[in-house]
């Protein structure tokens, strides 16, 4: 698929930068799960974890120091590469990594395990939430739980330039099914980097809850949270690894977290 295949290009463009910041982060104690994340997945000791789209693999580290052991997963050569070379700087060695587009993880991967896990501005880079949903069921063990935490769908419609201005404009359309098409990428733990093409996917409330509910899970919670996990720009940051617009008390969620048990 070419919007794949373009996407592949565009993050393998940030990995290296991406390995060097967040090696430094982990070293000085700076990157952790935020509150609710910390919260939310509870205890892992004794679980066997596998981290879907881990990029680098910064969380999948902290969830290796969490539990028995810990797989991430990304689509990415140069993702994995420097998500292997990070875990072996640092000593971590309850940890493996794959490369592979999730599209096509379940066909090539066959282990079970005790929890699956997503985090962070995932799910937005993949086609297909029903084949993800059947990838993440395919992937549990029969008393197993998933987890996710992301961008909420009713902020990913805004128009972030006006949005630091309390403006609230839609720019996205809630229910396109056209990917958002950038010739940029990264921003948030590099430099940004032009000259690539990177494709990301509106998906709703409905799609993401459907895609498990039709996989044979069964939805444990969904929370929905006013705070985002990174300064879209404008934001504070106001601790436990979370910001929001100084504005936004009440007014709309920026992030949503979501768990499902096998059924």
């Amino acid at each position: 698929m070419k919007e794949i295949d373009a996407n592949k290009h565009a993050w393998g463009q940030i990995s290296e930068d991406h390995y060097h910041h967040y090696k430094q982060a982990l070293l000085d104690g700076r990157h952790h799960f935020n509150k609710y994340i910390q919260a939310e997945i509870s205890d892992l000791r004794g679980k066997r974890v596998i981290h879907l789209q881990c990029n680098t693999g910064a969380d999948t580290l902290l969830l290796a120091k969490l539990s028995e052991s810990a797989v991430g997963v990304d689509l990415v050569p140069d993702n994995v590469l420097y998500a292997r070379k990070m875990a072996g700087d640092l000593g971590i060695n309850n940890v493996t990594f794959i490369e592979s587009d999730i599209m096509a993880l379940k066909e090539i991967h066959h282990e079970k395990y005790d929890v699956v896990f997503v985090s962070e501005g995932a799910i937005g880079w993949l086609p297909d939430l029903k084949k993800w949903g059947e990838t993440v069921r395919h992937l549990l063990k029969e008393d197993g739980f998933f987890y996710i935490f992301d961008s909420h769908p009713i902020f990913m419609m805004f128009d972030t330039e006006k949005l630091r201005d309390g403006v609230t404009e839609i720019k996205y359309p809630y229910f396109d099914k056209t990917p958002d098409v950038d010739d940029s990428i990264g921003g948030y733990a590099s430099e940004a980097k032009g000259g690539v093409q990177a494709y990301f996917w509106m998906h709703t409330v409905s799609d993401i809850i459907n895609a498990l509910i039709s996989a044979g899970l069964r939805i444990d919670y969904f929370n929905e949270h006013k705070e985002n996990f990174f300064d879209a720009g404008g934001l504070e940051y106001v601790g436990d690894g979370l910001f929001n617009y100084g504005f936004n008390d009440d007014k709309f969620p920026m992030s949503f977290s979501l768990k499902a048990s096998a059924i």
